[in-house]
């Protein structure tokens, strides 16, 4: 497995949109189509397609939120056909590894369903921590860099 991020562009966009979540897990996250355009008119939105080498298996975007100054994972989605092989927390990973470069960036925040008990397992894994705060319905955890 060569997880890599790359650009979301003319070329991929369509395949991207076509990237789909198990019905189970479709009220945890936005469309991609809806965050494809979101980062087109919120220029401080950073989408990246996952890719395990040329096949892509996922969708990820990270923003700085200038209301709070933080660093936020806004989207993380792997399609349904390629989940529990390691690709989210692989991207997860690179989007750390990428925010630690940025003078900036103190701390990235994450904010996701409560009832979403992958996605908590996931970034506990990770090293974000807990806040108590909710934000949009959504439970909010943290990454002090």
């Amino acid at each position: 497995m060569a997880v890599v991020l790359r650009e979301i562009d003319e070329d991929n966009w369509l395949e991207c949109v076509g990237l789909k979540v198990a019905e189970d897990q479709a009220g945890f996250v936005a469309s991609n189509a809806f965050s494809l355009v979101q980062a087109r008119y919120e220029p401080h939105c950073v989408p990246l397609a996952i890719y395990d080498d040329d096949l892509m298996v996922g969708f990820i975007m990270y923003a700085y939120d200038k209301d709070d100054e933080n660093y936020w994972i806004y989207r993380l989605m792997v399609d349904s056909s390629h989940q529990r092989k390691g690709y989210g927390r692989a991207a997860v990973e690179q989007v750390v590894q990428i925010l630690s470069g940025v003078q900036d960036c103190r701390k990235i925040v994450v904010s996701f369903d409560p009832g979403n008990l992958v996605a908590r397992q996931l970034y506990l894994s990770l090293g974000f921590e807990e806040t108590g705060k909710m934000i949009w319905d959504e439970e909010v955890v943290e990454r002090t860099l």
